[in-house]
C-alpha cells in the first residue's frame, strides 16, 4: 500500500507589520519634536519677548532646513539605506529637541529649528522607502495611513498630558522630556531594523507574497549616481509635480494646525489653558480616523478591481475638497462649533495625506530615496510659506479670518492638481 505525503502548507509571517510599528513610532516622535513648539508658543513668546510676526518666522526656520535637506536626505538613503540613516536622523533630532529648553534669546531658538529641520529630513523619506519594501502594492495605503496617523496620534492624545507638563514644569522641561523620549527610541530602532532579506523573522512565504506584490524584497542595493540633472528629468513626469503640488496644499492645513492652532484659540477665540488642552485633541483625534479611513478606503478600492487611478487618487481628491471648509470656522460663534468646524476640515487633511503611497507606487526603483526628497521638498515649502504667511495676516489684520481664507483656498488648488494634473498612476521609468 502506497503512502502519501500531505505537505503543510507554511503559513506566512508577519514581520512587517512590525517594521511599520516601528516606523509608526518613530513618526509620532517626529512629529511632537517639530510641534511642540506650537504648545509652548504661547509662554515662551511671553518670556522671550517675540511678536507674532516673528514667531512665524521661528515656526517656518524649521521648514527652511528640512526642505533644503531633503534632496541631499533622499541620495544618503539611497546610498547607505534605510536603516543607519534613520537611527543617525532620529538620535540627531530628538537632542536638538532637548537643546530647545536651554534657548535663552529668539536666535538660538532660530538655531535650533534649523538644526530640528536638518536632523528630521530623511525620515518621510525612508518611511516611504521602507514601505515600498516591505509592502505589496495591495497593502501600501494601509501601511502609509498608520504610519502616518503618528504624525497626528501623539498631539491627538498626548495634548493633556503634554499641557500638563507646560503647566506644571514649564515650557523648557517639555523639551528636554520629549527629546530623551526620542532619544531612547534610537537604541530601539538601531536593534530591531532591518532590511527583509536581513531580517531573522521573515519566511520565504512572506518574503514571497512581498515580491509577488511589487514589493522590493532585494533591497535594490544597485544606485543610479546622483547628479542634479535626474532632479529635473523626474519632475517632467506629471504624476511626480502633480503629486508635489497636491501636497503642498494638503500640507498647509497641516502646519496650521500643528503651528499656530494653539495661538488661534488663545488669541482668537479667547480659550483658557485647560479648555485649550481639552478642545485641541478634538481635531488632531479626527485627523488620526481621517488618515486610516482613506488608507482603507484606497486599498479596499484597489481591492474591488478599481484602477489604480481611482484608488490611489479619490481619496484625496474627496479630503481636499472636504479640507476646504474650514472657511466655515470664520462664520461660526461658538468654541464648540468652531471646534466641529476644524474638526471636519483635519479629518479631511487626514484622508489627503496618502501622497505618499502614490510615492511608492511611482518612484524609480534604485531611486526612492531621491523621490521621496523631491516630493517632501515641495510639500515642505508649506511649512516655510504658511506659517510667515499667517504670521503677517495676523500682524497686519489682526485677526485670523484671513490665514483661514488662505488655507481653504489652498486645499481646492490642490484637489485641482490630483484631478487635471497627475494622471496615471504608474512607476516611473528612466532610461
Amino acid at each position: 500500500m502506497a503512502s502519501s505525503i500531505v505537505h503543510k502548507k507554511t503559513k506566512k509571517t508577519r514581520a512587517r507589520f512590525v517594521i511599520l510599528a516601528l516606523i509608526s513610532t518613530g513618526t509620532m516622535i517626529n512629529y511632537l519634536d517639530r510641534t511642540i513648539l506650537g504648545i509652548a508658543a504661547p509662554a515662551l513668546t511671553q518670556e522671550l519677548g517675540i511678536s507674532a510676526a516673528l514667531m512665524g518666522i521661528v515656526f517656518s526656520a524649521f521648514s527652511w532646513s528640512y526642505t533644503a535637506m531633503q534632496i541631499p536626505g533622499g541620495v544618503l538613503l539611497d546610498k547607505f539605506g534605510s536603516r543607519i540613516i534613520y537611527f543617525l536622523s532620529l538620535t540627531l533630532w530628538s537632542l536638538f529637541t532637548a537643546l530647545h529648553g536651554l534657548v535663552n534669546s529668539v536666535w538660538t531658538l532660530f538655531a535650533m529649528r534649523l538644526g530640528l529641520g536638518i536632523a528630521e529630513a530623511p525620515c518621510f523619506p525612508a518611511n516611504s522607502r521602507i514601505v515600498a519594501t516591505w509592502f505589496p502594492q495591495q497593502e501600501r495605503a494601509m501601511a502609509t495611513g498608520v504610519y502616518t496617523v503618528g504624525e497626528y496620534i501623539g498631539l491627538a492624545f498626548l495634548s493633556p498630558v503634554l499641557f500638563w507638563i507646560l503647566a506644571t514644569f514649564g515650557w523648557r522641561a517639555l523639551f528636554i522630556i520629549v527629546g530623551l523620549l526620542g532619544i531612547l527610541f534610537g537604541i530601539i530602532w538601531i536593534r530591531y531594523y532591518r532590511e527583509p532579506q536581513d531580517y531573522i523573522n521573515v519566511n520565504k512565504e512572506e518574503l514571497g507574497y512581498i515580491e509577488s506584490g511589487g514589493g522590493l524584497v532585494s533591497g535594490h542595493k544597485e544606485t543610479v549616481k546622483f547628479e542634479w540633472s535626474m532632479i529635473f528629468k523626474l519632475l517632467k513626469y506629471r504624476q511626480l509635480s502633480g503629486i508635489c503640488l497636491g501636497q503642498f496644499a494638503s500640507n498647509s492645513t497641516l502646519v496650521f494646525f500643528l503651528t499656530w492652532f494653539p495661538t488661534y484659540l488663545a488669541t482668537e477665540r479667547q480659550m483658557e489653558w485647560i479648555k485649550i488642552g481639552f478642545f485641541a485633541v478634538m481635531p488632531f483625534i479626527a485627523a488620526s480616523i481621517g488618515v486610516l479611513f482613506g488608507g482603507w478606503l484606497s486599498d479596499y478600492l484597489l481591492r474591488c478591481g478599481k484602477s489604480v487611478n481611482v484608488a490611489r487618487k479619490l481619496p484625496i481628491i474627496m479630503g481636499l475638497l472636504l479640507a476646504s471648509t474650514i472657511i466655515g470656522a470664520n462664520y461660526v460663534d461658538s468654541n464648540a462649533a468652531v471646534i466641529a468646524v476644524l474638526s471636519v476640515a483635519f479629518f479631511a487633511q487626514g484622508m489627503a495625506a496618502l501622497g505618499w503611497t502614490l510615492v511608492s507606487d511611482i518612484a524609480p526603483m534604485n531611486q526612492l530615496g531621491l523621490t521621496g526628497g523631491i516630493f517632501n521638498f515641495a510639500a515642505n515649502l508649506a511649512g516655510i510659506i504658511t506659517p510667515m504667511a499667517i504670521g503677517f495676516i495676523v500682524t497686519a489684520t489682526g485677526s485670523f479670518i484671513g490665514a483661514i481664507l488662505y488655507i481653504g483656498v489652498l486645499a481646492l488648488i490642490g484637489a485641482f492638481s490630483y484631478i487635471f494634473i497627475v494622471g496615471d498612476v504608474r512607476r516611473i521609468t528612466i532610461e
